[in-house]
């Protein structure tokens, strides 16, 4: 059944790139990344070597120009564990289709909400064992969504995400997702990023987080605080992360921290090597604590990238 969802994939990417001109659309993207870590791991006091996928991934996307106002737009992206020792490794990510124009755009489908997006760069460590999802609530993917993006204003841009009660995650209650954010999540365009983000009801949680990241130079701070509640239980958190990178040349040191009430804290320090604008080797040690204190988890790891 996997390689049958294999060859038709592929075959639809040749056959929708090939079509291309034929409809006057905007180029289709095929895209993705492969990222592979050989790693030794101490969890809970056992000692292991792997050989592991941090979120590989491939997908198409692209736009249609419906008319001089309004196009169409949409992503399908699977994820690919080359680790899996079975060959059924493939498991769903964004996948939505939506329009955009001077209103801003609208998409229905799998998406991340709002409160996720709003992170933008500071998770320094994002996919590997340093990831926030380890000690934070929010990152959340869900398969019934409608999310609204608004315009651009002076670098100010807003967005909701409405969550289905059909979704598997939200227990049969709606939710909603908010971000209101200034800048440039890459730093580009913008010195400094900022966001703020509410979830009501999203995933069994209500989420208040606040975000910034800023550039100096080669210096790249930021800093991000969310107070949480797990609405079957009562149970509220707050917890905040630290992180900070400094690029030499080819070369770009990191190191983040980060600590929730309920869930421990975690520490993380690497660095990047860059050999192409695709490519790059990396190395990072990660330490996560349980707020118990007892067995420590601990990952060091050296991997390789390459993005297409």
């Amino acid at each position: 059944m996997m390689k049958l969802l294999t060859k038709t994939l592929l075959a639809s990417a040749i056959a929708s790139v090939s079509m291309t001109s034929a409809y006057a659309a905007e180029p289709i993207n095929f895209y993705g990344k492969l990222n592979v870590t050989a790693q030794s791991n101490d969890i809970a006091g056992e000692s292991e070597t792997t050989i592991q996928s941090n979120a590989s991934r491939f997908g198409l996307k692209g736009t249609f120009e419906i008319n001089s106002s309004i196009e169409a737009f949409y992503t399908i992206e699977y994820q690919v564990d080359t680790g899996n020792s079975s060959s059924s490794n493939f498991t769903a990510r964004n996948q939505f289709v939506g329009l955009k124009g001077d209103f801003g755009a609208i998409s229905v489908g799998r998406n991340d909400t709002m409160l996720k997006k709003s992170q933008g760069r500071v998770d320094l460590f994002n996919d590997l064992d340093g990831d926030l999802k380890n000690v934070f609530a929010g990152e959340n993917r869900l398969a019934q969504t409608a999310t609204y993006v608004t315009p651009s204003f002076n670098n100010f841009q807003a967005g909701v995400t409405y969550a289905a009660t059909d979704d598997n995650k939200q227990e049969g209650e709606d939710g909603f997702s908010l971000a209101a954010m200034y800048g440039d999540s890459r730093l580009n365009n913008t010195p400094v990023y900022a966001a703020i983000a509410y979830d009501s009801k999203v995933a069994g949680y209500d989420i208040v987080r606040a975000t910034v990241q800023g550039k100096i130079a080669g210096l790249v701070i930021g800093g991000m605080y969310q107070q949480e509640e797990e609405l079957d239980s009562g149970v509220e958190d707050s917890g905040y992360l630290l992180s900070a990178s400094y690029k030499i040349d080819n070369v770009t040191l990191k190191a983040q921290y980060q600590e929730n009430e309920s869930h421990g804290d975690s520490w993380s320090v690497g660095g990047d090597y860059k050999l192409a604008k695709p490519t790059k080797l990396f190395a990072f040690y990660t330490h996560n604590t349980p707020e118990s204190g007892d067995d420590n988890d601990k990952y060091f790891g050296i991997g390789l990238e390459h993005s297409f």
